[in-house]
């Protein structure tokens, strides 16, 4: 055995079942390998959509996605990848090829000191230097992308450790990192000063950022808002912890959000922010969420507790265990007078929208998409207005709804939606993205049929990088720089035809609920093409 047999070896005792990756000499030795396994490898077109797409995987199954990379641009392709499920915390290891041992340094060809270069952007990185080191590390990485606060791990193989031979592989049943150990049970003190305050609240709220999904405590925080009748509003991560239309389910908060939901939120005497950073777009003046209210905040990382904002009640440990302690604890509290409040402000705060009727209106369409959509689907948006009216206007029933919230990637969605088919071929799986976002990725529908991945891709079209032209509209009064794609977008039909993909084109609201129906009447690839107003504005 060598040392790229013990990597296969690894992931599968790991039990993954894909790798995405693009190969290139320096990681050679791994992807010939991994022939022998099991082991699904996805060729992706650009190495940054490989990290994609192992989030996407990562984000349905709850398990550690991986990709697998060649040295030098291979490795630095990938970065903003790497950086975006940073951002989201979401458990990846990400392998890399590199030049050989004795050569690293010496700045030969396609070497790049990729350790250095993903320091600020990865929750732990890996040079291995010797072959017998592989399966401790590979334990190691695993434990730590899936634990605490998750997140990727980089891993970087000279070629020379992938050729060496390994005397004795034994894979290791436990990992004990001496200065890694996470908070998992939260402090019962804490809690029951929670509870506390809980009983004294007369106008309490709960809100869910990411790290709920990712501690997997979405049924246990849904069982105590009910059955205490605590309202809900989640971070853009968040979307999904509740049913949208649950009746305690009150919306979107930040800039982007829904009003009624900011209000909610700066008028409650308890706030329970949980798996939450309070980052500038949820929460943009922190002093807000800290005046006439006690803050609580829920977090496995320590770091984030006190960072943005400090809270009166601090918690660290996992969302699902806390919740857990909090349900054996026996207490009462009655709020019904702010639970109507709350419902009057949800039917009076709609937001307006006057669209034109020459074309497809995006928060009308979208609502109308998810009514159409399967109750257990994915939907994955892009970045962009898109977004804004997709977090808006989308209804999650039984699904899930994945996006690049930390650090806003464009072409996020297309290479995610790969990776959330793939660890769930059963479930129904939308992309959305806009004209600007669909040119960077487009180059995986060649992935998306080479591989048969089935997955549904919407362009939502207006010839314009939307976001930034609504920006410069109110910030430059109009005066639009560099934001105008409608001479360079390739013809979508054509384009589409070229891969093999049913195209649809929806031009406005006549017919698109028919033609919404027939794009989801099967599991194939189709990509569809809406013309949305260039003016239009997500607010």
């Amino acid at each position: 055995m060598i040392g790229a047999d013990a990597i296969v070896k690894c992931l599968e005792n790991e039990g993954v079942t894909t790798v995405y990756g693009y190969p290139g000499v320096a990681i050679c030795p791994f992807y010939n390998s991994i022939l022998d396994s099991q082991i699904r490898t996805i060729l992706v077109r650009t190495e940054q959509n490989a990290a994609h797409a192992a989030s996407g995987e990562a984000r349905v199954t709850g398990k550690v996605g991986v990709c697998a990379v060649t040295s030098g641009p291979g490795a630095t392709n990938l970065i903003t990848g790497i950086a975006t499920a940073f951002a989201d915390s979401i458990p990846m290891v990400c392998i890399s090829g590199q030049v050989k041992s004795e050569l690293i340094g010496s700045d030969v060809f396609q070497e790049a000191d990729i350790t250095g270069a993903v320091e600020s952007f990865v929750k732990y990185s890996y040079l291995i230097k010797n072959v017998e080191d592989i399966p401790r590390v590979f334990k190691e990485a695993f434990h730590i992308a899936n634990s605490g606060r998750k997140g990727p791990v980089l891993i970087d193989v000279p070629i020379d450790i992938q050729n060496a031979a390994i005397k004795n592989f034994k894979y290791p049943e436990s990992v004990n990192i001496r200065a890694y150990k996470p908070t998992v049970k939260g402090n019962i003190v804490q809690i029951k000063k929670v509870v506390k305050e809980l009983e004294k609240a007369k106008r309490p709220i709960i809100c869910a950022g990411g790290g709920v999904h990712l501690s997997e405590a979405v049924s246990e925080l849904r069982a105590f808002a009910d059955k205490y009748r605590i309202p809900v509003v989640s971070t853009m991560m968040g979307i999904g912890v509740m049913p949208t239309e649950d009746p305690m389910y009150f919306g979107m908060v930040g800039n982007n959000g829904k009003a009624y939901a900011n209000r909610a939120m700066n008028e409650s005497d308890l706030l329970i922010m949980v798996g939450a950073r309070v980052a500038d777009r949820a929460v943009s003046q922190p002093d807000l969420i800290t005046t006439n209210k006690v803050l609580v905040h829920i977090d496995v990382d320590p770091a984030e507790i006190g960072k943005n904002v400090g809270p009166s009640i601090p918690l660290v440990g996992d969302a699902r265990h806390i919740f857990e302690d909090i349900a054996k604890e026996e207490f009462t509290c009655e709020h019904e007078a702010w639970i109507r409040t709350l419902e009057e402000y949800r039917e009076t705060m709609v937001q307006k929208r006057k669209p034109n009727p020459a074309y497809v209106d995006p928060a009308a369409f979208i609502t109308m998409l998810s009514n159409e959509m399967k109750e257990d689907a994915v939907y994955v948006a892009d970045v962009g207005q898109n977004q804004i009216w997709s977090c808006n206007y989308h209804i999650v029933k039984k699904g899930r709804f994945l996006t690049s919230g930390g650090m806003g990637t464009m072409g996020y969605s297309i290479p995610a939606a790969m990776g959330a088919k793939r660890g769930d071929m059963n479930r129904q799986v939308v992309a959305v993205c806009g004209d600007g976002s669909f040119q960077m990725s487009m180059m995986e529908l060649a992935t998306i049929m080479q591989h048969h991945i089935p997955v549904k891709i919407i362009v939502i079209k207006n010839n314009y990088l939307g976001m930034v032209r609504e920006f410069q509209h109110y910030t430059y009064k109009d005066n639009y720089s560099v934001v105008d794609i409608k001479e360079g977008t390739p013809n979508l039909e054509k384009l589409a035809a070229a891969y093999d993909i049913p195209f649809i084109r929806v031009e406005n609201m006549t017919h698109a609920q028919e033609k919404i129906q027939e794009f989801l009447s099967d599991d194939n690839t189709m990509l569809m093409e809406c013309l949305v107003d260039p003016m239009d504005l997500v607010k």
